[in-house]
């Protein structure tokens, strides 16, 4: 066993590059179909497959994105945009170069929040994001003798989301990975579903002596499928480069592979440079202009994002930071419990119905809130139904809530009184629920006199026995409480 002290002397460098597939119907340069899950090679033409004499398009719905998430961001949008040549030979990008933005890219600067690894805020800056396709597939694993390419995803739109080295553990990368995923979801621009392929992510991380301001030489660990393979391979690359640099070897400038069977980092290949890449203008395209009118009109089009919700949420709707966090997770759920207080003003109310019975019957059922079938509407009125003492918590979990998930097009109350669920509150028929619990137990009713004030929960459990769960619980308390006293 390695002496772990040898970690505490140093501290990682982290930045991340973000690609994030755009849900746009066509492909970057081409009006070729994005549909994802297609037969192998179906989705392409003579321009994806790069044959002489096509000229590239660009798709405009890609700029829309684009704007949309630097505005979200706060970076600044870039007027002229123009468009390069990277050149490199991969088997998968048929035109051997990809068009993508290299001195002018669509945003700059900017930056996303997240919570550092004590829960604290923490800026991250963003270099920039651009524009760019992406390359197809090659799949080592179909054919044993041979690699199969599969070109439907070669001219997918891209955005490559670039952040400063500001992180400084494999948690806050996780945390950021987590933020960006939440942001480009709401946004619409991409759903985010890493296992898909339409969010990847290359690492580079380095390490330094802790109080050192010069960088470590970084390693970057490409394509990473998942959040949790992220924090993995980051961990991994930093124990690695310490005990390598501990060891008296120099860390090269590499790109590494992440096995996520073995947890481990390997090289892939030597790094290359920004010059290794011969960028240079690309002729078939002309430069496209953002106007400062369009980008007002983009502004116009974005949504409440989840920083924006958990303000409201925690300081207008007195929920707690938790309850904010927890529902602004998924813009879905979000956008559900915005329709309930549309029509209750319990707002703690709507958010426990939410994150509890709701969202335990859709993972018991493998759901998503889009396939929820129960109006919020009438989520709204089940809430009223409680805080009007009509049912109590325990009939609407238990029997009201079930009904309503079988019968949407029924209200709460519709179900209740159907089923004879409404609370009793007249005081006549409660105080006859009273008497027969109290006639049944002469010597708990003398103890209680005699100071065992605890003995009411046994005659109120009495009570909603008797009563079938019907009796008004606080009109049965004080009447219970008076006839005991008596």
């Amino acid at each position: 066993m390695k002496n772990e002290s040898i970690y505490d002397k140093y501290e990682a460098v982290i930045g991340l590059e973000v690609h994030a597939q755009l849900m746009t119907d066509s492909k970057m340069y081409c009006a070729d179909s994005t549909e994802f899950g297609l037969a192998p090679n179906s989705n392409i033409s003579p321009i994806s497959l790069g044959h002489p004499g096509t000229l590239p398009t660009f798709n405009t719905r890609a700029m829309e994105f684009g704007v949309k998430i630097g505005l979200a961001c706060g970076c600044k949008i870039t007027y002229e945009n123009q468009f390069a040549r990277k050149n490199y030979f991969y088997a998968d990008l048929p035109k051997g170069y990809q068009i993508t933005q290299d001195k002018t890219p669509i945003c700059t600067g900017g930056h996303i929040m997240i919570k550092d690894d004590e829960g604290n805020p923490k800026k991250i800056g963003l270099t920039r994001i651009h524009m760019e396709e992406d390359s197809g597939k090659s799949n080592h694993d179909m054919d044993p003798f041979k690699t199969l390419i599969d070109l439907n995803r070669a001219g997918v739109p891209l955005l490559e989301i670039v952040s400063e080295p500001d992180l400084r553990t494999p948690q806050e990368a996780y945390n950021y990975l987590t933020e960006v995923r939440q942001l480009v979801r709401y946004l619409e621009i991409c759903d985010g579903n890493m296992e898909e392929g339409s969010m990847r992510c290359d690492a580079n991380v380095s390490v330094r002596l802790k109080g050192s301001k010069e960088f470590g030489q970084r390693t970057e660990t490409k394509n990473l499928n998942s959040i949790r393979n992220v924090f993995r391979a980051i961990s991994y690359e930093i124990k690695r480069q310490v005990e390598a640099i501990e060891a008296g070897e120099k860390i090269t400038q590499q790109t590494m592979n992440f096995d996520a069977v073995s947890g481990k980092t390997s090289v892939m290949r030597s790094k290359e440079m920004a010059h290794d890449y011969r960028y240079f203008p690309e002729p078939d395209l002309q430069a496209v202009f953002v106007e400062q009118g369009y980008i007002e009109d983009v502004k116009r089009m974005l949504p409440k994002l989840p920083a924006e919700l958990i303000e409201k949420y925690t300081k207008e709707l007195s929920l707690s930071t938790y309850d904010a966090e927890l529902i602004t997770e998924d813009k879905a759920i979000a956008l559900y419990y915005e329709d309930i207080i549309q029509h209750t003003k319990n707002y703690k109310g709507a958010a426990n119905w939410l994150m509890g019975s709701i969202k335990s019957y859709l993972n018991e059922n493998a759901l998503t809130i889009d396939h929820f079938k129960v109006p919020a509407e009438k989520i709204a009125g089940l809430i009223d139904l409680i805080d009007s003492n009509k049912i109590n918590n325990s009939i609407a979990a238990q029997k009201v809530f079930p009904e309503m998930v079988k019968t949407p097009e029924l209200s709460a109350k519709e179900i209740a009184k159907n089923n004879n669920w409404i609370q009793d509150s007249d005081s006549t028929s409660l105080e006859g629920f009273i008497q027969e619990a109290i006639s049944k137990y002469p010597d708990k009713v003398a103890a209680y006199k005699a100071g065992n004030k605890n003995l009411l929960g046994l005659f109120m459990g009495e009570v909603m026995k008797i009563s079938k769960g019907k009796a008004d619980p606080k009109i049965s308390n004080q009447l219970l409480k008076e006839a005991l006293e008596k």
